[in-house]
């Protein structure tokens, strides 16, 4: 019988190793193809496969099987769970109308907003500016009203000065707000997507574990002039996510 191939780990030590087992196994439980062999390898391949022992490989399985991703049954083997979640991939679509499109759905909570400092790390998008208008909101899935990622974006205070929060407090994406709601004549946006752990405050918003993997995605917005209005941080939760692009030949 053919079985589940899941993702290779490069161990940190400093880290405990069923912790960082259980993670990665998860993330690719989760991450899988459709159609995946649901039967993973034996645990004494897996200890191979990762690297570890066997006793830190039934420690990580153990984990697994206590979130109901997988079952394990004597003599025939560990099985993924059919009805685990496949993640629900991040696009990066090629026009203003499909990234509003993709960006609506769930339902949004606008945590605070306000002025603050302009963060060291976007200084070069808002040169001269000492403070800009930030807005955290939090996604749910509209279905189980689980948190599926928390955004922070960092407006530049003049088109700041013309959004009307309410329009975010009923769902309207941030890319919609400015384009639709203050009439900002948006020329492009650039995207960045990169793996990180979730750090304590990600992790109690997103109802994670400490260190869990996410996805960090960074959006610069720029109008016709060419002058960033808008840079967004969003925090995905790594089990529920995952990085599409498409590219197509003219």
């Amino acid at each position: 019988m053919t079985v589940f191939a899941p993702d290779s780990l490069e161990l940190n030590r400093k880290l405990p190793l069923w912790y960082q087992v259980s993670q990665s196994l998860r993330a690719s439980i989760l991450g899988r193809a459709p159609g995946a062999p649901l039967r993973l390898p034996t645990e004494e391949r897996l200890a191979e496969h990762y690297g570890v022992s066997v006793l830190t490989m039934r420690q990580a399985l153990k984990e697994l099987e206590t979130e109901g991703l997988i079952s394990r049954h004597r003599r025939r083997g560990t099985f993924i769970e059919p009805e685990a979640r496949r993640s629900r991939p991040v696009r990066l679509l090629g026009s203003v109308d499909t990234i509003v499109a993709q960006q609506s759905g769930d339902r949004t909570t606008l945590l605070r907003h306000g002025s603050v400092p302009v963060p060291a790390e976007l200084a070069e998008h808002f040169p001269g500016l000492p403070e800009t208008t930030a807005y955290r909101r939090l996604r749910h899935d509209p279905e189980s009203g689980e948190p599926t990622n928390w955004a922070e974006n960092f407006i530049h205070p003049e088109v700041a000065a013309r959004i009307d929060p309410a329009d975010l407090e009923r769902g309207w994406p941030m890319t919609k707000v400015l384009r639709d709601g203050v009439g900002v004549r948006i020329s492009r946006i650039t995207d960045t997507v990169e793996a990180r752990l979730a750090q304590p405050e990600t992790a109690k918003l997103l109802q994670v574990p400490l260190l869990s993997p996410i996805l960090h995605y960074t959006g610069v917005t720029y109008d016709a002039d060419g002058r960033v209005v808008d840079v967004v941080l969003i925090h995905y939760r790594g089990d529920r996510f995952s990085f599409s692009v498409t590219v197509e030949a003219r």
